[in-house]
């Protein structure tokens, strides 16, 4: 049985917590909102002066997640069992599935089938209150920053996947420049905080170099 986004039960893909507004979580978010709407990506994933960097981290990890579900979301037609057997990143890349719980040896599997594995991890990772407080005053764990890199080497793989596999599909559906500044915003942030080992980016170099080439550091 296959597992499309559409099909998901609304526990799975509820967009990631609501935050009460009055909030440190909902500050940041604001803060977040306001620096992306000046369109310098940039500054826009630069720490806010006197800001938490884990709380920082997760508020944009839930950003990117909520980004990439939706864009994926659109394509869930087109990425099915009989078109793409394999999770593939191009010709040179492919990703088996393991979580190290559930699943400790990686598995060869299809991309739908890896995509709802990892997104349905990420779900649980960021409703694990004892990994992502919500709660003011509740400490981070001390191994937070490299949680944060595993959610963050996965995503990039639904970025990498979409834009190897299913580009002329976003382009019919107009939503190019979505994913572009989807994906850039992402790597700004990446590479702000050093987040993703280079040899993980590599499926996108190319796209990477591009995108970050018209703005200064």
């Amino acid at each position: 049985m296959s597992f499309f986004f559409g099909s998901r039960s609304s526990k799975t893909f509820k967009p990631k917590k609501n935050i009460p507004e009055g909030s440190q979580h909902y500050d940041l978010m604001k803060h977040a909102a306001a620096t992306l709407g000046s369109g310098n990506l940039r500054l826009a994933v630069m720490l806010p002066e006197g800001e938490d960097l884990n709380e920082w981290v997760a508020v944009n990890i839930v950003d990117f997640f909520n980004q990439i579900n939706m864009l994926y979301g659109t394509i869930t037609e087109f990425c099915t069992e009989d078109s793409c057997p394999i999770m593939s990143a191009g010709p040179k890349y492919e990703y088996h599935w393991a979580d190290g719980l559930t699943v400790k040896k990686p598995i060869k599997c299809s991309a739908p089938k890896y995509i709802d594995y990892l997104m349905t991890w990420v779900q649980d990772q960021l409703d694990d209150e004892t990994l992502f407080p919500s709660k003011i005053g509740v400490p981070f764990p001390k191994n937070f920053l490299s949680i944060a890199k595993t959610i963050l080497k996965r995503l990039f793989r639904v970025y990498a996947h979409t834009y190897h596999q299913h580009f002329s599909e976003v382009v019919q559906l107009g939503e190019e420049a979505h994913l572009n500044t989807s994906f850039k915003h992402f790597i700004f942030f990446v590479q702000e905080f050093d987040l993703i080992d280079r040899k993980e980016l590599a499926p996108l170099q190319e796209l990477i170099d591009k995108l970050t080439s018209k703005e200064s550091r």
